[in-house]
């Protein structure tokens, strides 16, 4: 699990294939600190594991699946990621609970700046508002943001300058992709209220109650 806090920016150094798997190797320096290979560290976003790992960098693999859901078809060497290590039990949870599992890729629709904060807007399938409300938390690129508004196509956030500042979304322009993971809560959330709706719902008579023996 991860927070959606990015502690840096890494560059990706190399794609590569390896045993039939797609690898991304990043240059880093602050998330390689206690790390080890088998770790979970969050690339843009998605959970990723540590394949191989030297002091200046470390190698992870992508799944079909995760090619698949991110945007990590559109990577490129060079590109800077933001990057976050699994949170520790004993971390403050200074975002949201971030699993790391895209759910859909979305795209930066407009960009208003200010003296104070930048109002993002992110345009992306219908779908995807299921997971949303207004102040919930969203995770864009793996970066925790909070939902200020809706349209009919996209939703907004504000972001500080400082995330600017730390993260990649402060070199986004309009037109980029950006992967979207909803609030895990809504997810269960909505899980429960369809396993509700499937039930078959009883009605308590006296019929029933004689029919099985209770009267």
């Amino acid at each position: 699990m991860f927070t959606g806090i990015i502690e840096e920016i890494g560059t990706i150094q190399q794609t590569s294939i390896k045993e039939n798997l797609s690898c991304l190797t990043i240059q880093a320096k602050k998330v390689l600190e206690e790390t080890k290979i088998g770790d979970s560290i969050a690339v843009n976003g998605v959970c990723l594991t540590v394949l191989e790992i030297t002091p200046e960098n470390f190698t992870a693999v992508l799944m079909p699946e995760t090619l698949k859901v991110s945007n990590f078809q559109q990577i490129h060497k060079n590109d800077p990621v933001n990057l976050e290590r699994a949170m520790k039990i004993s971390d403050r949870l200074g975002g949201h609970i971030v699993s790391g599992h895209i759910d859909h890729i979305g795209e930066i629709k407009s960009i208003l700046r200010s003296d104070r904060s930048v109002l993002i807007a992110i345009q992306t399938h219908r779908h995807f508002f299921r997971y949303l409300v207004e102040k919930g938390s969203v995770a864009i690129d793996g970066v925790s943001l909070t939902v200020i508004d809706f349209e009919q196509d996209s939703f907004q956030v504000s972001v500080l300058p400082h995330t600017l500042a730390k993260t990649t979304l402060g070199i986004r322009k309009r037109g980029d992709s950006v992967n979207l993971e909803g609030d895990i809560l809504a997810k269960y959330a909505l899980n429960w209220m369809h396993q509700i709706s499937q039930e078959p719902q009883t009605k308590l008579t006296v019929n029933f109650l004689e029919e099985h023996g209770y009267i």
